[in-house]
C-alpha cells in the first residue's frame, strides 16, 4: 500500500509541477488574468489565474495510471460488488462539469449563480453514480439508514458546501492550496487508520501530491492563483474522496470527521453567508462579495499576507490533529489536545502580538528594498521620518513596483 501512496504523491506532484508554467502561458493568451479591480484584491498587479487544470491533470494522471497498474497486479477490482468503476466514472463527470462552468468563469466570468448550478449539476453526477451518505450514527444523531431522498439531498448539500467553502477561502497567495494541502493529509492519517478501501487512499493521496506541485508558484509572492476552477475542484474532490473513504463500519466518519477537518473554510463560509444575509437583507445579498473573510480580518490587524497565511495554515493543522486524534484514539484525548493547544496559544500569545510602534523597517518579499521610516521616500515625496502605516495606499516599492501588501517586518 505505502508504495502505492508514494507513487501516487510523486507522480501528481511532478506532472502538476511541470504543467503549471505551461498553464501560465496558455492564461495570457485566453484572457484568465486576474486584474486587481477592487479592494478586496490582496496583490495589486495582473496575475495569472489558470493554476486549476494543472492540479486536475497532475490528479488525473497519477490516479489513472495507479489504477491501471493495480488492476493488473490484483490489487483493486473496480469491476466487484463495490462498482468503483461506476463511482470513479460519475466522480470524473463531475469533475469535467464543474471544471467546464469554472473554465469559463476564469476566462470571462459568469455571475455566482451560474456556477452554483454547474456545483450541483457535478453533484448530481456523484449521487448518480452511487457515491451517498447513507447513514451517519453518533451518540446523539443516530440515522444508521437514510430514506433516499434525505441522503440525495444530504450528499448534494455536503458537496456544495465544501466547493463553496475551499473557494471563498481563496483570497491570499497559497491559502486555499496549503489549507487543501492539510486536509488532504488529514483525510489520508484518517482513511488509513479507518481502514478505507485503497482507492479512496490513492486518490486523496494523489490530491496532496498535485497541490504540493502547485504550491511552489502559489505561495507569497504568487506567480499564479489556482483560479476558480482549482478551487472548485479542490472543494468538489475533498467532499466526494471524504464520503468515498469512510468506511461503513465507522459511519460516524462520513461527515463528523471531515467536517472537523475542512472546519475552518466551513466556519468561514456559514459566517459568510450569515453576515451578509444580515447585511444586505437578501438572497441575493449572499452572492456578493466582501472584505469579512478570515484571512481579510487577519490583514486588517496587521498581518502581512505570509503570515496571516501562516496563521490559517496553523489553524486547519489543529482541526486536522483533532480529527485523526478523535478517530484513533477517542474523545477525550482529542478534547485533551485541544486543551493543551487553547492554553499554549493563550500564553504564547501575549509575546507574539507585540504592539507596533510603526517604525519598523518592512521588507519587499518580491526584491528585498528596504523601507526605512528614519529616510522615508524622498523620490516618492515620503517625507523623513514616515511610518509604514501612514504611507499612502498607492505607494509601490521604488525598485519593483510592488504594493504595500507585498511588504513585510524586517528583522
Amino acid at each position: 500500500m505505502w508504495g502505492n501512496i508514494a507513487i501516487a504523491f510523486i507522480l501528481a506532484f511532478v506532472v502538476t509541477f511541470v504543467t503549471t508554467p505551461y498553464t501560465m502561458k496558455i492564461a495570457k493568451k485566453v484572457g484568465a488574468i486576474d486584474i486587481p479591480k477592487d479592494e478586496r484584491r490582496a496583490h495589486k498587479k495582473s496575475i495569472p489565474k489558470f493554476g486549476g487544470p494543472a492540479v486536475i491533470l497532475g490528479f488525473l494522471i497519477s490516479t489513472i495510471y495507479l489504477l491501471i497498474v493495480m488492476s493488473t497486479e490484483n490489487t483493486i477490482n473496480i469491476f466487484g460488488p463495490q462498482e468503483y468503476w461506476k463511482k470513479l466514472l460519475g466522480f470524473l463527470m463531475g469533475i469535467l462539469v464543474i471544471s467546464a462552468f469554472c473554465i469559463v468563469d476564469d476566462i470571462k466570468t459568469i455571475k455566482p449563480i451560474t456556477k452554483l448550478i454547474g456545483q450541483v449539476l457535478g453533484a448530481i453526477c456523484i449521487v448518480v453514480s452511487g457515491i451517498r451518505i447513507d447513514g451517519i450514527t453518533l451518540p446523539f444523531l443516530n440515522f444508521p439508514e437514510m430514506h433516499e431522498i434525505t441522503s440525495i439531498l444530504l450528499t448534494i448539500a455536503w458537496i456544495i458546501i465544501v466547493t463553496n467553502a475551499i473557494n471563498l477561502i481563496d483570497g491570499l497567495d497559497g491559502l486555499s492550496s496549503g489549507i487543501s494541502v492539510i486536509s488532504a493529509i488529514s483525510l489520508l492519517v484518517i482513511f488509513v487508520l479507518n481502514g478505507s478501501s485503497l482507492i479512496s487512499i490513492v486518490l486523496i493521496t494523489a490530491l496532496a501530491g498535485a497541490l504540493v506541485g502547485f504550491l511552489p508558484f502559489n505561495f507569497t509572492p504568487a506567480r499564479t492563483f489556482i483560479g476558480d476552477t482549482g478551487s472548485n475542484f479542490l472543494g468538489f474532490s475533498l467532499a466526494v474522496i471524504s464520503i468515498l473513504g469512510s468506511a461503513k463500519t465507522y459511519t460516524a466518519a462520513v461527515i463528523v470527521l471531515p467536517l472537523i477537518v475542512l472546519g475552518l473554510p466551513i466556519f468561514d463560509t456559514l459566517w459568510a453567508i450569515l453576515r451578509r444575509l444580515i447585511k444586505g437583507k437578501s438572497i441575493k445579498a449572499v452572492f456578493k462579495a466582501d472584505k469579512g473573510h478570515l484571512h481579510h480580518k487577519l490583514v486588517e490587524k496587521g498581518f502581512s499576507q505570509k503570515q496571516a497565511v501562516f496563521v490559517l495554515y496553523g489553524i486547519s493543522a489543529i482541526f486536522g490533529m483533532f480529527a485523526v486524534i478523535l478517530c484513533d484514539s477517542g474523545i477525550w484525548k482529542a478534547i485533551s489536545f485541544l486543551l493543551i493547544v487553547i492554553v499554549a496559544v493563550a500564553v504564547g500569545y501575549k509575546n507574539f502580538s507585540v504592539e507596533r510602534t510603526g517604525n519598523e523597517q518592512y521588507e519587499c518579499t518580491q526584491c528585498k528594498y528596504i523601507y526605512n521610516p528614519k529616510f522615508g521616500n524622498e523620490k516618492a515625496g515620503i517625507a523623513k521620518g514616515t511610518k509604514f502605516d501612514e504611507l499612502p495606499e498607492d505607494w509601490v516599492c521604488p525598485v519593483c513596483g510592488e504594493g504595500k501588501d507585498m511588504f513585510q517586518i524586517h528583522e
